[in-house]
């Protein structure tokens, strides 16, 4: 834990906690944020969205929820180019680059009555036709939540405490980080303690099903967690938001060490947050180091399988 500067980590297998460890001073009951880890919560309110009929199909254009983007690269983009990031549009990523998409977005001054990020992704260039070239963008993610929130009428927060937090039976109230113009930052920045992050992997791992009923449609789980575009990482993919292992597991992340892993075929989920520094893997290294512990856990259940 320490040399992982890790803060907690939650192992539950067969939906039952395996191990459960805190560190700098972090405890059960605490909330740490997110990151991006946020971006899968908010992928799946769109199924959720769908089965409640706010949003017709995936194949719709964003701009008939989003009327703000019309005349911008974005009239031509589905629902789905914005989940599996294919949008085609240009975003820098770059967080060490203070000029970036990602480091500029929310200091950007907003139309009056207009969600800020809306202004920034209207004002884009178009890099790629829709569908077409993968890449990363916290921006769209942001997107999502503002076509989840026009869609239903309500806040995100709302809809993802209405739709999974409570009804699923969350141990703690969690919080949403707002933008300057007061809506979510939908790619971001969820603040909720470990052991609900991993309540969450159990809820995907376990069919998204509260006792009111399934909360996204038949299939969506099946479609929204394999390969739908190549991020050019062998053996690895994007599904809707969340990243996919070709051998069936898939994983919600989070800048500085955070991520909640799923795998099917060992009834696994790996809850954990942290607080890495470029010594412990960020940026390039970041990747290698969590998969690299995410199979170290699993060959130690296929050793105490095999046992």
């Amino acid at each position: 834990m320490a040399s992982q500067n890790a803060a907690a980590l939650v192992i539950l297998q067969d939906g039952k906690i395996r191990l459960e460890r805190y560190g700098n001073a972090f405890t059960p009951s605490g909330r740490w944020t997110s990151f991006s880890v946020a971006k899968s919560l908010t992928s799946t309110l769109v199924g959720a969205a769908i089965v409640d009929g706010h949003i017709e199909s995936l194949e719709d254009p964003v701009t008939k929820y989003i009327p703000g983007l019309a005349g911008s690269p974005y009239d031509e983009v589905t629902i789905a180019q914005l989940l599996t990031m294919t949008s085609g549009v240009a975003w820098n990523e770059d967080y060490e680059d203070p000029n970036s998409d990602v480091a500029r977005f929310d200091s950007a001054e907003p139309v009056a009555g207009e969600i800020g990020i809306v202004t920034y992704m209207r004002g884009l260039e178009r890099a790629h036709p829709p569908g077409e070239v993968w890449n990363y963008s916290t921006g769209e993610t942001n997107l999502i939540g503002v076509l989840v929130s026009a869609a239903t009428g309500k806040p995100v927060a709302d809809y993802l405490s209405e739709k999974i937090w409570v009804a699923y039976g969350m141990e703690q109230d969690a919080t949403w980080l707002l933008g300057q113009d007061g809506h979510e930052i939908s790619g971001c920045c969820i603040q909720a303690s470990t052991r609900d992050f991993a309540r969450f992997g159990q809820f995907i791992l376990d069919g998204a099903m509260t006792d009111a009923g399934p909360v996204v449609p038949a299939g969506w789980l099946a479609a929204a967690t394999v390969k739908q575009a190549d991020i050019s990482e062998p053996g690895y993919g994007y599904g809707y938001q969340w990243w996919t292992w070709d051998e069936g597991a898939f994983m919600a992340d989070g800048i500085f060490g955070q991520g909640i892993f799923i795998d099917p075929a060992r009834n696994l989920v790996i809850a954990s947050n942290a607080n890495w520094t470029t010594a412990l893997g960020l940026r390039d290294g970041e990747w290698p180091a969590r998969s690299d512990f995410y199979r170290k856990v699993q060959a130690a259940i296929d050793a105490e399988a095999a046992e």
